[in-house]
């Protein structure tokens, strides 16, 4: 879609068009509220601006929209066909990986309470397994801000392959 069809939708459309983006809803309320666009990057550095007034709980919330890292998301819409096409570096078939995942997804969770998050689109299943592993070092303050921001990641590249 172009911007100039983002900006035409009516206010409901086109908070249904973004919310695949992330599991916030005043994230959508807050780009639709800020048309009209003058570029897409305009558009971005909204985007952007929005995420960073995330709260936590708002971030807690949003992460059950996501599957675990090497898992497939449970649902079927848009945002299930995101997920599966940014873990695409995770081979199912791999079954080393598959068990690397699965112990360091259960760390994570033991330690955090919330599942590993990370920017999988253009990692590979190693890169996301490194990540993970350094990851558990931090503690949970940091934690949160490191999520709060590949959350943001994955937010602004679903919202760049929606609106060109």
């Amino acid at each position: 879609m172009t911007l100039a069809e983002f900006d035409a939708l009516p206010a409901e459309a086109a908070e249904t068009l973004v919310a695949p983006c992330v599991a916030i809803p005043s994230w959508a309320a807050g780009l639709v509220a800020g048309r009209p666009y003058t570029d897409v990057p305009d558009l971005l550095a909204t985007a952007r601006q929005l995420a960073a007034a995330w709260t936590d709980e708002e971030v807690e919330g949003a992460l059950a929209d996501h599957p675990r890292i090497g898992e497939r998301h449970a649902g079927d819409g848009p945002s299930a066909a995101l997920s599966a096409r940014e873990q695409a570096g995770v081979d199912p078939a791999d079954v080393e990986v598959q068990a690397r995942l699965k112990a360091g997804n259960a760390a994570y969770e033991e330690r955090f309470g919330r599942i590993y998050l990370v920017r999988a689109a253009g990692r590979s299943a190693e890169q996301m397994l490194a990540l993970l592993e350094e990851r558990l070092e931090n503690d949970p303050a940091t934690e949160i801000t490191v999520t709060k921001g590949q959350l943001a990641e994955i937010a602004m590249l679903r919202l760049q392959t929606l609106i060109v």
